[in-house]
């Protein structure tokens, strides 16, 4: 991570942390944390109001992640153009749009309106991934950015262990859903009354939703942070520093990274409720398995609180690798095994999850200096991971179940460990004029 040169002149690692930027910052990682995990709610509860095959319901998370994908960029070059904070602002301001597109969709019973909405949602969640990403690393000193990024994580992960709790109770509890065979047998008439009572109960929470993040862009913008110019400058040598981020090596596995750990992180969260509704794991009705989801991402807040103190101590690539080993065999554990043990093993995989986001985004953007904004664009893209992902293990689950699809997610911490101990010996530049290399981060 290239050292940030502020108008208050912080000197090369002499930095402090800005802890009122921190604080703003860290509440809008709060509310997309919230909207993000909430999807795990609204897989199984589409997917019961439209019939939905496993691979039919992912296009939920392939609309919402997609949008990463497709507004990532432009929202690199609305940060260039009107700063961190602004663009802040614009994203709350287009995700409360989505939220309320949800009530027409809700209205009309229409699964093609509430993709749209969800696409609008992520559209504004992305600038705000784009904007506080990189400003939360840039306000204090470099040595301590994965540490920062990892607290503010934390509270993102809170807003994603509240989330599926709220959500099974508000949306899950509001009416007994019907499996696809029950739907399917019910007349056209009693159908079309299931699904208007069904698709209504989406229509509060996300009302509320938008006019929260209406509020917090008003109070946002509001608040005069202080002014920094030129985040990501470059204190390397010209020499022999490419130009383009495709010859950024350690940028482009990183993105790789992101794409599996996001689409891991997601393929099983997304499916977790039908997953834990199977007869061999316990036949659980969806509200009570929705409220088991909030243990998932709960494990990923509690490690990201610890991660960040761990990490002042072990290096980021080390600690990564070590995270993304025991994932593997959790996984496998949950593949192998019925009952409780296959349950609370998958649930576990949330808590070593939880470092895995902002240690390979550091990672892959250390040392970029000028090239940083236009890598954490292309890292925020790789976030479409969690849109082809799920509709790969949806189509794999279909056909040979939820346990066994697990191998998706498998294989995904398998490259996670192997780029993490691979980055820990890494040595980057950050500032040749203070003395040279730096221990990897």
């Amino acid at each position: 991570m290239a050292i940030s040169a502020a108008s208050t002149a912080y000197a090369p690692g002499q930095a402090k942390t800005d802890y009122r930027a921190m604080s703003v910052a860290t509440v809008l990682f709060f509310m997309w944390g919230f909207l993000t995990a909430l999807n795990d709610i609204l897989v199984p509860h589409l997917k019961s109001i439209f019939s939905l095959s496993n691979a039919e319901a992912a296009l939920i998370q392939t609309a919402f992640f997609g949008a990463y994908f497709l507004f990532a960029l432009p929202a690199g070059k609305l940060v260039e153009h009107r700063g961190y904070k602004q663009t802040m602002v614009i994203g709350l301001l287009v995700a409360a749009v989505g939220a309320l597109l949800f009530i027409p969709a809700a209205r009309s019973i229409s699964y093609p309106l509430f993709l749209g909405a969800m696409v609008v949602l992520a559209a504004g969640i992305t600038m705000l991934q784009v904007s506080a990403n990189p400003y939360v690393a840039s306000i204090g000193p470099v040595g301590t950015a994965s540490s920062r990024l990892n607290l503010s994580q934390a509270f993102n992960s809170l807003g994603t262990t509240v989330a599926p709790y709220l959500g099974s109770i508000l949306i899950l509890g509001a009416a007994a859903e019907l499996t696809t065979a029950q739907f399917q047998a019910l007349s056209p008439a009693a159908r079309g009354a299931y699904q208007t009572q069904q698709a209504s109960t989406v229509t509060m929470p996300y009302l509320v939703i938008a006019g929260l993040l209406v509020v917090l862009a008003v109070a946002l913008a509001a608040i005069r942070l202080e002014r920094r110019q030129n985040l990501t400058v470059d204190y390397r040598p010209i020499a022999g520093f490419g130009g383009s981020i495709w010859q950024e090596k350690w940028l482009l596995l990183g993105a790789v990274g992101i794409f599996l750990y996001v689409g891991a992180e997601v393929s099983i969260g997304s499916f977790l409720i039908g997953y834990f509704g199977r007869p061999e794991l316990g036949g659980l009705s969806a509200q009570t398995a929705g409220k088991l989801v909030a243990y998932y991402w709960g494990g990923a807040m509690v490690g990201r609180f610890l991660g960040s103190a761990i990490l002042t101590k072990v290096r980021t690539g080390l600690l990564l690798g070590l995270f993304a080993v025991i994932a593997l065999v959790l996984v496998l554990t949950s593949m192998t095994t019925t009952g409780s043990v296959a349950m609370w093993s998958i649930l576990a995989v949330g808590l070593f999850n939880s470092i895995m986001f902002p240690s390979i985004f550091t990672l892959g953007l250390a040392g970029l200096g000028d090239l940083t904004s236009k890598g954490s664009s292309l890292m925020v893209q790789a976030i479409v991971g969690g849109a082809i992902l799920p509709w790969i293990y949806g189509k794999l689950a279909d056909r040979i179940g939820y346990q066994h699809a697990f191998v998706i997610p498998a294989l995904c911490y398998v490259f996670i460990a192997v780029f993490g101990f691979a980055a820990a010996r890494r040595v980057v530049v950050t500032d040749p004029r203070a003395g040279g290399p730096v221990e990897p981060l």
